[in-house]
């Protein structure tokens, strides 16, 4: 009999051996590139994070030594894809021949790529890897999901405010009983065309657009060069907490998917860490706030090649545009700001007066010009802000260069540059902070 209860303990204690259990905020399952960067933001966001990582080497089943040729994404560095592409030109910086100019064709070796990635993940904290860990079940416990991974023959269960399902067909979420969502197509209504408002990654144009790649994955998005994609496209229905990465765009067979994926990934780990943060749940997104943490991290909501994250304007001409109070404009196969050009008053006026109430009233009293000037600019903050208009005037005339770093002089009867129109805008009027609802509208 004390033979027998012996056995029995060791085999409990055997067993106990292999199984464990861990909370946390955040768990990505499937290590994508896209995944990878859902997990990196979520660390950086100073949530506690857990990867389980299934074995992802950049460029899929490419013959190690062979090169890959990445001309895709080179005229924006938006956030963990910018980090990547910094760390791959480094790497190759003292290689005869190797170009590291600003928008360079970026060429590299799998391996390398790979590593980079790796070495980015080991750097940040909140974030645990595990590694060759693979997916087997899910099931809702609670205000968390309880997902089980195997590694070498060994349980573990993960308990996670949100799961960031990475995997190319999306099993996480299915086996969570999550139906998906179309891919956002282009409409022309009024609720499609205000979704650029809810952007959380962006590019140039995907693969294929710009040159005849047969290779390239089918998708619905919509069929011009630049395009967002904004946050209702990371979400399930019928599961709260549960966002989707690869489901949405995959590129695992296609390295010109890279930037995109590193974007996609970040955008989407703002959204997982807003939920663990706040302790809320996808029915309760802020997207301001979660915007305003991927431009924290030198993320883009939209993809403008003439403005420079080093620029001081970087983040105001972001944030204006992403309320549609300027929009951007296609040029070839750039997406292009125009900061230098004047602002036209048939621009500004709808959003304008969509945002403020007041802004009716100053429009059917100042009656603006076809040009919108340096003076009316002023005029309208002063009426919004209830600020007298000299004293307003000699505040911006001392800060123009100094502080704005505007290269043009104070002049208040000259059209205003629309460079200048977003930063005022974005100090004095910040249309940003207006809350949106994910089909991009207002919401008093």
């Amino acid at each position: 009999m004390i033979k027998r209860l012996i056995i029995l303990l060791l085999l409990f204690n055997s067993s106990f051996l292999y199984a464990q259990t861990i909370k946390t905020d955040v768990l990505v399952v499937g290590s994508s590139a896209s995944g990878i960067a859902a997990a990196i933001q979520c660390g950086r966001s100073k949530v506690k994070t857990v990867l389980a990582d299934d074995g992802f080497k950049v460029g899929g089943g490419t013959i190690e030594g062979q090169k890959l040729v990445l001309d895709a994404g080179n005229n924006i560095r938006s956030g963990i894809w910018g980090e990547f592409r910094k760390h791959v030109q480094e790497l190759y910086s003292k290689t005869a021949g190797y170009d590291t100019s600003q928008n360079a064709i970026l060429k590299f070796e799998p391996g390398a790529g790979t590593a980079i990635l790796k070495k980015i993940t080991d750097t940040v904290k909140n974030l645990t890897v595990y590694q060759s860990a693979l997916f087997s079940a899910i099931k809702k416990d609670g205000d968390r999901w309880e997902v089980s991974l195997t590694q070498n023959r060994k349980i573990i269960t993960v308990k996670a405010r949100v799961v960031i399902d990475a995997t190319e067909a999306g099993t996480v979420a299915t086996k969570a009983g999550a139906k998906f969502y179309e891919s956002f197509d282009n409409h022309t209504d009024n609720s499609s065309t205000k979704l650029y408002r809810t952007s959380i990654a962006t590019g140039e144009a995907l693969p294929g657009q710009l040159y005849n790649d047969a290779t390239a994955p089918k998708n619905n998005y919509p069929q011009y060069p630049a395009f967002c994609i904004p946050v209702n496209a990371v979400l399930v229905k019928d599961a709260d907490n549960i966002l989707v990465t690869e489901k949405v765009l995959s590129g695992d067979k296609n390295i010109q998917y890279l930037p995109l994926q590193l974007q996609l990934g970040q955008g989407v780990g703002t959204v997982a860490a807003f939920c663990a943060f706040f302790k809320t749940t996808t029915k309760h997104l802020n997207v301001r706030i979660i915007q305003g943490e991927l431009l924290d991290f030198k993320g883009y909501l939209l993809p403008f090649t003439d403005v420079s994250q080093n620029d001081a304007a970087w983040r105001p001409v972001q944030q204006v545009c992403a309320t549609g109070m300027l929009r951007g404009r296609q040029q070839n196969a750039a997406f292009v700001f125009m900061p230098d050009s004047a602002v036209t008053t048939a621009e500004v006026k709808p959003v304008l007066t969509e945002i403020y109430t007041r802004a009716f009233l100053w429009f059917n009293k100042e009656k603006p010009g076809e040009k919108f000037t340096v003076g009316n600019a002023i005029s309208f903050i002063s009426d919004y802000t209830l600020t007298e208009p000299q004293l307003l005037i000699r505040s911006m005339q001392k800060a123009w260069k100094t502080q704005y770093k505007f290269k043009t002089d104070f002049d208040i009867n000259r059209p205003i540059s629309r460079v200048e129109f977003a930063v005022l805008a974005n100090r004095f009027l910040n249309p940003f902070a207006r809350t949106v609802d994910l089909a991009g509208r207002l919401v008093n």
